[in-house]
């Protein structure tokens, strides 16, 4: 038994004794009596959550038993916490049939469903007692009182009432069962997805845990047991809302929440979280580089028809990545790999039913003032774009699906990518008031040098912008002009006007040209590069 003093609590670790498996079931279960637990805060983070659950002790309780818990939480993550005037016994887990815990039978549609069950059951009784009516009221005038076969005769006097007394009574009775068999459809329609719904969660949960915990209560108090359980996940997810007209943007943050771990997760208190506890805690070490001379063709040859022909050691073939050996597996969720974690608390109580549906939370907004930019790259594309720069935003913001809204109308869907140098570029849609001209390439090819040693490859660009809105832009070019990776071929570039910079974002070889561009003005932009190269070479070109 391994037991934690923490403060004023008392903390009892898992490894203090587990029985798992029906073979210990019946000394796990002696005198444990399912006591009611509710889930008090489930801390949420890719691919995986911690659940706490919360229970009260009656004064003079002597073993507490949490039920109903899944079948894929990690035994080894338990842990159990209590006020200081409990102390704790030993731990056991307990893993059996849901059908065998009666209190685990059922699920959160069952309420409903039965709801609706017993609507028809009543409609469907109302439609006995008319059908009985109608069928009387089908033998009334084939009714006889004498016993002999002889119809009784009618006064005359009664024919007419009696006749429409039947006809409004059968009218009636006819109409009631018509409307019923309606009724009885549309509870059909209702009671068909609750069922699908409910056997698909059934699916995959046939198995649940109990956690039986003896101890010695004086008093009343509070038992809490904590444990990991893996599948669980949120991803993040924004929208940006841009106002031109005051340079103002909205970037809201959310999140999508989705759980199938057989537990249902109803009025619980979630804080989603950036970290990764399934990550390795401890990074990499680095390798000794090791460098000698390489082993001829028939050396490695040699080599390999000696491993073939011995037999191979249960050790090489897990080594060689065989049948037998360990796979690992992967917890690792690409758009989560920041250096620090951000948490967030949802404040109201929330519903996360065990299925797979997703369930959207709000985690709050950032406001900030922008620097509205026109941008163009025409050697790839003839369109101008509308950019919003800003300061990246503060803490961490995972990369997610970006949903984006120009002046209140919806202009497209990006991924957000913050974190990296400089400000945090946002792109808005085209901008149709912006018009790009780019002029027919010249290319030519000649030669240089000592009586025509050297080839020579000449090319120029030319570009026109125009500005058609009523008021100025900030305009950016972009242009990808050629870097040499080969001693041997030379770049020579000229430019007009001369650009910003000639390693836009870090990236050698993309020139951004930037200038102040007034309604209705248009400005040129001219590249030429001089590409120099051994005249029997063959130029290799990669963008």
């Amino acid at each position: 038994m391994s037991l934690i003093k923490l403060g004023a609590r008392t903390v009892l670790s898992a490894g203090a004794m587990l029985c798992v498996g029906a073979g210990l079931a019946p000394v796990c279960a002696q005198g444990a009596a399912a006591t009611e637990s509710r889930i008090a805060l489930v801390t949420l983070y890719p691919g995986s959550a911690t659940v706490e659950r919360v229970a009260r002790l009656t004064a003079g309780a002597k073993r507490f038993v949490f039920t109903c818990l899944p079948a894929g939480l990690d035994a080894q993550s338990l842990a159990v916490t209590a006020d200081a005037s409990v102390r704790l016994g030993e731990l056991s887990v307990l893993n059996e049939e849901r059908e065998a815990v009666p209190a685990c039978a059922g699920t959160v549609l069952d309420g409903r469903i039965r709801e609706l069950e017993d609507k028809k059951a009543q409609l469907g009784a109302e439609n006995e007692a008319l059908a009985i009516v109608t069928g009387y009221l089908k033998t009334v005038t084939a009714a006889d009182t004498s016993g002999t076969g002889t119809r009784v005769a009618t006064d005359p006097k009664n024919v007419a009432a009696m006749a429409d007394a039947l006809r409004r009574t059968g009218q009636d009775a006819l109409a009631r069962q018509h409307l019923i068999s309606r009724q009885q459809e549309e509870l059909d329609r209702a009671l068909k997805p609750l069922l699908a719904e409910r056997n698909r969660l059934q699916t995959g949960r046939n198995r649940v845990v109990s956690v039986s915990l003896s101890l010695d209560a004086p008093r009343e108090a509070e038992l809490r047991l904590t444990y990991q359980v893996s599948g669980p996940g949120w991803a993040p997810t924004y929208r940006a809302l841009l106002d031109t007209r005051s340079n103002a943007l909205r970037l809201e943050r959310q999140a999508q929440v989705s759980q199938a771990t057989g537990e249902d997760w109803l009025g619980v208190t979630m804080r989603l979280s950036t970290g990764q506890p399934r990550r390795g805690t401890t990074g990499p070490q680095p390798s000794p580089w090791r460098i000698g001379i390489a082993e001829t063709r028939q050396e490695v040859a040699r080599a390999k028809s000696m491993i073939m022909a011995a037999p191979a050691a249960p050790a090489l073939l897990s080594a060689m990545g065989g049948a037998d050996g360990p796979q690992e597996e992967s917890f690792d969720v690409s758009v989560f790999n920041n250096a620090f974690a951000t948490e967030f608390v949802v404040p109201q109580r929330i519903d996360v039913p065990s299925g797979g549906q997703r369930v959207t939370l709000a985690l709050g907004a950032q406001d900030a003032n922008v620097t509205l930019l026109t941008r163009t790259a025409p050697h790839a594309d003839a369109s101008a774009w509308l950019v919003a720069e800003m300061p990246q935003p503060e803490g961490v913001w995972p990369a997610g699906a970006l949903q984006l809204y120009r002046d209140g109308a919806y202009v497209g869907a990006d991924t957000l990518r913050s974190g990296g140098k400089g400000p945090l570029s946002l792109s808005f849609g085209r901008d149709e008031l912006v018009v790009v001209h780019v002029e027919p390439q010249k290319d030519m090819r000649g030669s240089t040098g000592f009586v025509g040693s050297r080839a020579e490859r000449t090319v120029e660009r030319a570009y026109t912008v125009e500005n058609r809105h009523r008021t100025p832009i900030a305009l950016q070019v972009l242009e990808a002009s050629p870097v040499s990776i080969d001693e041997k071929v030379s770049v020579e570039n000229k430019f007009d006007p001369k650009p910003e910079s000639l390693a836009w974002n870090e990236q050698p070889g993309v020139a951004l040209w930037t200038a102040h561009l007034d309604a209705g003005k248009t400005a040129r932009f001219t590249a030429a590069y001089a590409i120099g190269y051994p005249k029997d070479a063959r130029l290799q070109e990669s963008r």
